[in-house]
């Protein structure tokens, strides 16, 4: 049993299965769960509302998680957006750090917990798999809830949400220097679960 200070850092660009494996990681070792994502996605929608960026990243409040909206391709490219103002990612840093450090372990994911929020992370996973593949999932999860997207724009969505999260000078998208790659392209997300679970299960013991 963990009983503090374990955190699992898990970075990645959108819809590679990283969201869903911190999930899985979390219910399998009872740890806390982040989707850091959201948190960018509510200051997005707050930016979208006419809010300044860092007013409306100070004033982040737990509902403003809760809402169906965020996961709309406008919100989606709004908070890759805002992600790339310093000043939002140092609102939010302080609360993600505090949320790792939890007794009972952690699990975050995003684009830069193992680089930037959790450096000293015991375990970092960097999951990714193929644009295309990406993009056929966001497009199977968007219009499977009624939203009126084409493959064609969610794919130039995804290319160009890459481009700005790899190339931003504020935190970057990019592997940790001692992450494990995980490609989802076509591996099943049970299988990287499970490999991901053998990487946890080891530092525990180390």
């Amino acid at each position: 049993m963990v009983t503090g200070g374990f955190t699992v850092a898990i970075d990645g660009p959108a819809a590679s299965g990283k969201g869903t494996i911190s999930r899985a990681l979390a219910a399998h070792f009872g740890f806390a769960y982040l989707d850091t994502g959201l948190l960018y996605r509510a200051v997005g929608a707050k930016v979208l509302d006419g809010m300044m960026p860092e007013v409306a990243a100070r004033q982040l409040e737990k509902d403003d998680l809760e809402s169906d909206a965020l996961r709309s391709p406008e919100v989606a490219q709004e908070a890759s957006r805002v992600a790339a103002l310093p000043e939002v990612r140092a609102a939010l840093t302080d609360f993600q750090r505090s949320f790792a450090a939890r007794a009972g372990g952690a699990v975050l994911d995003g684009r830069d917990i193992g680089t930037v929020i959790c450096p000293e992370a015991q375990v970092k996973l960097f999951v990714t798999a193929s644009a295309e593949v990406r993009a056929q999932r966001r497009y199977a999860e968007l219009s499977g809830k009624g939203m009126a997207v084409t493959l064609e724009q969610v794919l130039a969505d995804v290319l160009a949400r890459d481009a700005r999260d790899s190339t931003r000078e504020e935190a970057p998208l990019k592997p940790a220097a001692d992450a494990v790659r995980i490609d989802t392209t076509e591996l099943a997300i049970a299988d990287a679960v499970a490999a991901a679970v053998k990487l946890i299960e080891a530092a525990q013991r180390r």
